[in-house]
């Protein structure tokens, strides 16, 4: 199975941002990992993430699960955070890591998770 569709929605970042502002863009991927997290955890584990894709509909294998979870593992616990989790979005946004004007949003919106989120 290829990832393609993570493409699509990854480019709706930067209008997204225009659209909700960096506060209200950071709100909605902190809403976007509260879905997929494990509850009792508070972080997205391989089980949480194997379960929100079944619920989805989505067919992923174990292996490309894993994958997902390692690229964002910046810790190295086997499961992502809720920092951990915005850092790969914004990894994974072509649209927001290309060309200064998108860089310095990407910054804004990270600075500004940080001072909501601690």
């Amino acid at each position: 199975m290829e990832l393609d569709y993570l493409l699509d929605f990854e480019d709706y970042f930067p209008s997204m941002i225009s659209r909700l502002g960096a506060e209200g863009f950071i709100g909605e991927l902190c809403s976007g990992f509260r879905l997929l997290m494990d509850v009792n955890k508070g972080l997205i584990t391989f089980e949480s993430l194997k379960m929100n894709c079944y619920l989805l509909g989505l067919e992923v294998r174990d292996d490309e699960l894993a994958c997902m979870l390692m690229e964002g593992d910046l810790d190295g616990d086997g499961a992502l955070s809720q920092m951990e989790f915005c850092i790969l979005m914004f990894r994974l946004s072509p649209c927001l890591m290309d060309g200064p004007k998108m860089c310095t949003q990407g910054a804004v919106c990270l600075a500004l998770f940080e001072k909501i989120t601690f």
